[in-house]
């Protein structure tokens, strides 16, 4: 028996709809019918890939509703499509899966950072996180997830706003600290490109470290003069309130 397809439609034309209607697309044994946009100057790109269409009445049947949208509009928009008998799924990784307002629901999301103006990111290294009211829709997610990802695991929504959290502290939170550290060097006439190894090694150590054996710098050590010599450097510079709540919290880590 020949295998069938699943057959797709995706809506958004953001960082994330962009990235994975360019995976989707490179799948056999998926098709990606119709991607909706309200803008459709923001999917124009795929447009002689699949249909593209910005009107809600155009949409085809399918097995797969996927909502790559903001997550305030996810719950108003799938009121959108409650007459469709379609599983419907969201990749948002702080919104419950109930906020689907739809027949049948579920979860596909892609632990990642996203941005369209960095190239093409190999999926098969992003953990895919899913999540279905029924194992029929569950093992059409997995079936989908495993076509792209190495790492699939199914987990529930208060698990997913855990690690959601924890990708804001690990990557949103890193990134100001890079533009806290760019702000320093260029007001001294230092190019950003000299602390670009120093941060490759930090997020290599942790690869094979724990975290809290990874911690180096003044704080970690206790060095009390070289951190006193900070704060004098930073004395005039917004930034020294976060340089001593930072270290502060080292400390208080590294007593405990």
């Amino acid at each position: 028996m020949a295998k069938q397809s699943i057959h797709i439609t995706l809506f958004g034309g953001g960082n994330v709809a962009t990235h994975l209607a360019k995976n989707l697309l490179k799948l056999p044994d998926i098709r990606l019918q119709q991607i909706y946009n309200r803008h459709i100057s923001a999917i124009k790109t795929f447009e002689e890939q699949t249909e593209i269409i910005d009107d809600l009445s155009q949409i085809k049947p399918a097995d797969l509703f996927i909502l790559a949208l903001k997550d305030d509009v996810i719950k108003p928009f799938s009121k959108k499509l409650k007459d469709f008998k379609t599983l419907t799924v969201h990749t948002s990784g702080s919104t419950p899966m109930n906020a689907l307002q739809t027949n049948r629901k579920g979860v596909f999301y892609p632990f990642q950072t996203f941005s369209k103006d960095k190239p093409d990111i190999d999926f098969s290294t992003i953990p895919i996180l899913i999540e279905a009211e029924n194992d029929e829709d569950l093992h059409m997610l997995k079936t989908l997830a495993d076509m792209l990802s190495n790492t699939v695991q199914i987990v529930n929504s208060n698990q997913r706003k855990a690690l959601h959290i924890a990708g804001v502290f690990a990557a949103n939170f890193v990134n100001y600290m890079y533009r806290q550290a760019a702000d320093i060097l260029q007001g001294n006439d230092l190019s950003f490109d000299l602390i670009k190894p120093l941060i490759m090694e930090t997020a290599q150590k942790v690869q094979s470290l724990p975290p809290a054996h990874a911690q180096t710098g003044p704080a970690n050590r206790g060095d009390m003069e070289t951190i006193n010599k900070h704060l004098e450097f930073l004395k005039q510079n917004p930034k020294l309130d976060l340089y001593k709540y930072l270290t502060e919290l080292i400390l208080k880590d590294k007593n405990n």
